[in-house]
């Protein structure tokens, strides 16, 4: 998703040369991930001759949210209250000031509520 956010419209082709890491990665199988992307609503394509130019459906920040959005409720739905406790440890220890953040998001839902 990184190559598609920097260069859009972009090929399967183009998004595989792009592609850096310790192993190599196939053609098909990005051709493969970008055809199923598509498919879930997160890239939007348009034919270019012969082959599909992609874009993405939502911005960097949106797509993160919505990734977040969905991990956060399916972690709270099946963990409940211990899930809750332990989200709030986490926040503590990589910054006592998510702490104040989140009871500033806490009380502007509350307000939006009420």
């Amino acid at each position: 998703m990184d190559v598609v956010w920097a260069r859009a419209p972009v090929t399967a082709r183009e998004v595989c040369d792009r592609m850096t890491g310790a192993e190599e990665r196939a053609y098909t199988t990005i051709m493969t991930t970008m055809d199923r992307l598509h498919r879930k609503g997160l890239l939007v394509r348009e034919k270019d001759g012969l082959a599909w130019r992609y874009a993405p459906a939502l911005g960097k920040v949106e797509f993160e949210k919505a990734l977040a959005d969905g991990l956060a409720a399916g972690i709270l739905q099946a963990h409940g209250e211990v899930a809750l406790s332990a989200f709030v440890d986490a926040a503590a220890e990589v910054d006592e000031g998510l702490l104040d953040q989140l009871a500033q998001l806490i009380a502007q839902r509350r307000k939006g509520r009420g």
